[in-house]
């Protein structure tokens, strides 16, 4: 390998992936156990000697010994003879361990408000009625200063819409109740498989994902995603997630002489696989972009087809290894396979595909003027790294060398939407104690005026009668007690009235 293009795979001659073509994507294809792990880590280990950092996930778990020289074995020597490799070495490489649950790396979170509603539908499998709501959610909450940041933020505005419906029906719609009622289960799903985990402060900073070591290398990002792909919409979303991230963020470049990052797509079908058709054209969107951001990617899928053509069409850097042809569908992958190649007349591409041995692979990288090379039949470089897991004590070493080490490990629990619904909702409650109090404390309790003895007579704690006008006739003794009767009957039935009228407007509670 040198400066200007890195040496992937040989058999007569070397294949060369050109590092100002690098950011025009790729794919590596094949079944499972044909090689596909061993030419992603050869991909990654390349990139990383020349200064441009990685990021993938580690679905199986043995993507981590790339942190560690590898050692000698009869299998390796014998490639390495084969193809003829002067000054092979064995060297590890830098690398940043990250984990959505915090046990195998870094804690790596975002908000929810970052995920937004569309992601978010994608996560919970919504249909389009439910995402409606859904986005209807997040705008009032956007338009009622309510932050929504962890995961309890958003079960808490999920809730007051669906408490509130008619608040809200006149200025965004009909909230339905169905819908309200299938998010939160699916909430309730999602949080049971631990991916409330993937939500809160704080939140990753894609520059901590583009760093290099002192020695110039490019830092491979490793998500332990073995946990994760118990849930494989999350891992999908998540990583549908860190790509929008970096296409909204990271600012144009144009074609630069290598990537700023690469970015790698294990399990790809799964980001494909039950998605909404505007979920896809975003994908495909943001696929055809990015690029002039300084991004490659490169999907690893098990066949072209889980890849829609529209996308695939972008992949201009093809590693292909062995495919099966058991069934009509695998047929058809294997044919499929096989056209998208740059034809070379002295190979039978479809026929080689099912005849490839591990390590093996028919390989078409991008020429100096971006056209795709006519594609070759070669051997996969052995990888200088130990190839397989490493152990707990290796993993806890590198991440406490980490640069970020401590700062994602402590997280931050800002007032947001469910400290302020619920500081709104006591305040409502003492509000409504109170009123009902007041209207239900009897004349003579702390609060109200004392009531007077029949011999009190002071100004201040009895105020005087008004005087009578001129000419009038004092009444007499009977027709002072009954007037006196009749004031009493009055006062009492009006404090009874008025007490209705201010149930009924307040909101009162029966008693």
């Amino acid at each position: 390998m040198t400066a200007d293009k890195m040496l992937i795979a040989k058999r007569d001659s070397g294949l060369f992936i050109l590092p100002r073509m690098a950011n025009r994507h790729g794919m590596i294809s094949g079944a499972t156990g044909t090689g596909k792990t061993v030419s992603l880590q050869v991909l990654a280990e390349n990139f990383s000697r020349i200064g441009v950092p990685s990021f993938m996930a580690d679905v199986k778990g043995d993507l981590a010994g790339i942190s560690q020289p590898g050692t000698p074995s009869p299998r390796i020597q014998e490639r390495i003879d084969r193809l003829k490799l002067e000054g092979f070495s064995f060297s590890g490489n830098p690398v940043t361990f990250w984990d959505v649950f915090g046990a195998q790396g870094h804690p790596i979170r975002t908000t929810v408000s970052d995920m937004g509603p569309l992601l978010f539908s994608r996560l919970l499998n919504l249909n389009e009625v439910q995402s409606g709501v859904l986005t209807l959610v997040f705008r009032v909450a956007d338009d009622n200063g309510f932050l929504l940041l962890d995961f309890k933020d958003l079960r808490a505005m999920v809730q007051y819409v669906g408490d509130n419906p008619n608040r809200f029906e006149t200025e965004y719609g009909r909230v339905s109740t169905a819908s309200i009622g299938a998010i939160q289960r699916g909430l309730l799903m999602l949080e049971e498989q631990g991916g409330d985990r993937l939500f809160g402060e704080p939140t990753l900073n894609l520059d901590d994902l583009i760093q290099t070591d002192a020695r110039g290398r490019g830092m491979i990002n490793i998500l332990a995603a073995d946990k994760l792909m118990t849930s494989p919409l999350t891992y999908a979303t998540f990583l549908l997630w860190l790509l929008a991230e970096l296409f909204e963020n990271l600012p144009e470049v144009g074609d630069l002489d290598k990537p700023r990052i690469v970015f790698f797509f294990d399990e790809a079908h799964l980001l494909f696989a039950d998605a909404p058709q505007a979920m896809i054209q975003k994908v495909e969107q943001v696929v055809r972009l990015i690029r002039s951001k300084g991004v490659g990617i490169y999907f690893i899928s098990q066949s072209p087809l889980d890849i829609p053509d529209v996308t695939l069409s972008q992949l201009g850097n093809r590693i292909q290894h062995a495919l099966r042809a058991f069934t009509p569908r695998d047929q058809k992958a294997v044919r499929a396979a096989a056209e998208t190649f740059r034809q070379n007349p002295s190979i039978d591409v479809e026929k080689a595909i099912m005849e490839l041995g591990v390590g093996e692979a028919l390989v078409s990288f991008l020429d100096e003027k971006g056209y795709p090379g006519v594609v070759e039949r070669a051997f996969i470089l052995p990888p200088g790294s130990r190839i397989g897991p490493i152990d707990n004590d290796e993993r806890r070493q590198i991440i406490s060398r980490s640069p970020v080490f401590g700062h994602y490990e402590r997280s931050v629990d800002r007032d947001s939407a469910y400290e302020m619904l619920k500081e709104r909702a006591l305040a409502a409650s003492r509000r409504l104690e109170e009123e009902r109090a007041a209207r239900e404390r009897p004349l003579g309790a702390p609060g109200y005026p004392p009531t007077p003895g029949p011999f009190d007579r002071s100004p201040d704690r009895y105020p005087q009668p008004p005087k009578r006008p001129a000419g009038r006739p004092r009444d007499s003794l009977f027709e002072a007690m009954a007037k006196s009767a009749a004031r009493s009957v009055g006062s009492q039935i009006g404090r009874q009235v008025l007490r209705g009228v201010l149930g009924s407007i307040l909101g009162g509670r029966k008693r």
